[in-house]
């Protein structure tokens, strides 16, 4: 079978949506050059659209248009290899996962454990955020909510009120064992972010160990001013937020 053949054959087995480069093609076609030229040739013939330079993906076409991929599939070499995490979304696309905004961004954040310098892709601006924490599937759920804590001051269409509010539904929702994991987590975040979710893990009626555990990681003496009113957050005080 020609070159052409075989590469569109596989392409062709590729689910709707799927984002893939030259090295998709390593094992099928040893030539880079022949690879590329293809690709090229076959986003000219629109079979395959053109992500970004050197990222191609095929089409899923509607009556409203052709759409773009799912964000997973645009950022999936920045958030896995080799089957395992090595980032994970978080910030503006995950609070429209977690309701706390309704508003669409062409910003996208990853959670890395090394910084990054920010990078354009297609129609998004990527930036990276350094999570202390171990990157793995068990702690991405817990880490996107401790991040939205982190920046409860930035998210858009919505005020630090309405996100508090609805963060502790989301606090109160998690199995206590997903509620212990995250206090552990809490630990390597900043003091405020500790102190909040101590004022909304109490405000839940979360086991009184782990209010003492976060209370004991913070100093008496250090107040956090954080514009929450105590109509959503009663204990705050307690907290030392001001």
């Amino acid at each position: 079978m020609k070159i052409v053949g075989i590469i569109e054959n596989k392409i062709n087995r590729f689910p709707r949506d799927y984002v893939f480069t030259c090295s998709d093609f390593v094992i099928e076609v040893v030539d880079k050059n022949t690879v590329v030229q293809t690709l090229n040739r076959l986003v000219e013939q629109g079979k395959i659209l053109k992500l970004t330079k050197g990222k191609f993906f095929k089409p899923r076409k509607t009556e409203f248009g052709v759409l773009k991929p799912p964000v997973k599939q645009i950022v999936k070499d920045l958030i896995e290899k080799d089957g395992k995490p090595i980032g994970y979304l978080t910030g503006y696309s995950i609070y429209n996962a977690l309701c706390l905004s309704t508003q669409i961004s062409n910003s996208l954040q990853i959670g890395v454990q090394k910084y990054r310098r920010s990078i354009k892709r297609g129609k998004y601006n990527i930036s990276f955020i350094v999570q202390p924490n171990a990157i793995n599937k068990n702690n991405i759920e817990l880490m996107q909510i401790l991040d939205s804590v982190r920046f409860i001051n930035e998210i858009p269409a919505t005020t630090p009120d309405e996100a508090c509010a609805r963060l502790q539904q989301i606090f109160r929702e998690l199995s206590p064992e997903k509620q212990q994991r995250l206090v552990r987590l809490s630990l390597k975040y900043t003091n405020y972010v500790r102190a909040l979710c101590g004022a909304m893990l109490e405000q839940v009626g979360a086991e009184p160990e782990l209010l003492k555990k976060l209370k004991k990681s913070l100093n008496e003496i250090t107040y956090f001013k954080i514009p929450v009113s105590e109509i959503v957050l009663p204990k705050k005080s307690k907290w030392n937020i001001l």
